[in-house]
């Protein structure tokens, strides 16, 4: 163990998100220059990307990146996988043999169409990661939306970056992360980002409050397998957005509401608003230090925690939106910047494709 990874850094982990709201296609080279800036914010045990628009050929199939620990979980995964999925196209994920990057679990991909009619295929492909992740010993669903892909493992995010050969990939959305783990193991599937369908999340912190969360998202069907509290953000994000129909911009009142004194001084119809939301979604609220990104399909968004005890900087250059844990990951890509600030506490700020991002036009926020 190198000296420097004797010790815990308690404001470790690096983040960045690259989104080209003109739906420009773009190599992995350009995320894995801007991740390496962070080196020092991670210590070698998870990095990881996620990209969209990668598959174009097999875009209307839910693409599964599968984690095998042993290779007697693949027919007992796949049998489950043929029962509720015509299997479209499989492949094994290919990779590039490095020095820094060893002892992976077996990277296999599958694009699935479900056999049967239902009134929501998300939730019935929800109801299948979680089955796999929960039943099968040594098989772990790690991607499971469409036309785009999670690719994640235990090294320095730039190794991992290249182990997984994403220059050779293309994509108008990428997000990495570099992990400093504190309270929970360094594994292939405790990496970052973590995803449900199209939702990817990246996030440095902690999560105090991940045992009312996972009990809370219990109640809607949502199981936590992966031994990292940055799990129930993913699932907190689809049951509050694709289910409850909470819009984006407002996710900040839900999972970084303010403070009930801050409430009560609001001024109505605010005050109301902030209330109702707290009553109704107390056991949605993140408690402790975090900034996250949030990719999913056709855009991507960023939050820190309501007293913003980690950073997030956001940054527009014509039509590509930046956000990232240092300016210096931002500049390495785009020195010459429209407009570069942090965000505030409790603040979500967006961008899709096909809104403009000139100077952050388009940015909002979640306070009213």
């Amino acid at each position: 163990m190198r000296e420097d990874q004797q010790y815990r850094i308690p404001s470790g982990c690096a983040v960045v998100g690259i989104l080209n709201q003109d739906g420009t296609r773009i190599s992995g080279e350009s995320i894995i220059r801007s991740i390496a800036v962070m080196h020092e914010r991670s210590n070698g045990l998870g990095g990881g990307f996620v990209g969209y628009g990668i598959y174009p050929q097999y875009a209307d199939y839910y693409a599964f990146h599968i984690l095998y620990d042993h290779r007697q979980a693949v027919p007992v995964t796949e049998d489950i996988l043929r029962k509720e999925c015509d299997i479209v196209f499989e492949e094994d994920i290919p990779f590039l043999e490095t020095r820094e990057v060893y002892n992976h679990p077996y990277l296999k991909r599958y694009f699935l169409r479900i056999k049967r009619e239902f009134p929501n295929e998300d939730d019935e492909i929800v109801r299948l990661v979680m089955k796999i992740n929960s039943s099968i010993d040594g098989a772990y669903v790690i991607s499971s939306g469409k036309n785009m892909g999670i690719f994640k493992g235990v090294g320095y995010p730039e190794d991992i970056g290249r182990f997984f050969r994403l220059d050779e990939y293309e994509a108008y959305c990428w997000i990495s992360h570099g992990r400093f783990p504190t309270n929970s193991v360094g594994w292939w599937g405790g990496a970052h980002p973590f995803g449900l369908l199209s939702w990817s999340v990246v996030h440095n912190g902690e999560i105090s409050s991940y045992g009312i969360n996972r009990r809370y998202l219990q109640n809607f069907d949502y199981i936590c397998n992966l031994q990292t509290d940055t799990e129930v953000i993913a699932y907190l994000v689809d049951l509050l957005v694709r289910k409850h129909g909470i819009r984006i911009p407002y996710l900040g009142a839900v999972l970084a509401s303010p403070f009930w004194h801050e409430i009560e001084c609001m001024p109505e119809p605010g005050k109301t608003f902030y209330r109702s939301l707290r009553i109704i979604y107390g056991g949605a609220l993140l408690n402790g230090p975090f900034s996250i990104i949030v990719g999913f399909d056709g855009g991507m968004f960023g939050l820190v925690d309501r007293i913003k005890l980690r950073p997030m900087i956001a940054a527009w250059k014509e039509e590509t939106f930046y956000l990232a844990s240092e300016e210096s990951a931002i500049r390495e890509i785009a020195p010459d910047l429209d407009l570069i600030r942090p965000l505030r506490a409790g603040e979500v700020i967006s961008g899709q494709v096909g809104e403009r991002a000139h100077h952050g036009q388009k940015l909002t926020v979640s306070r009213v």
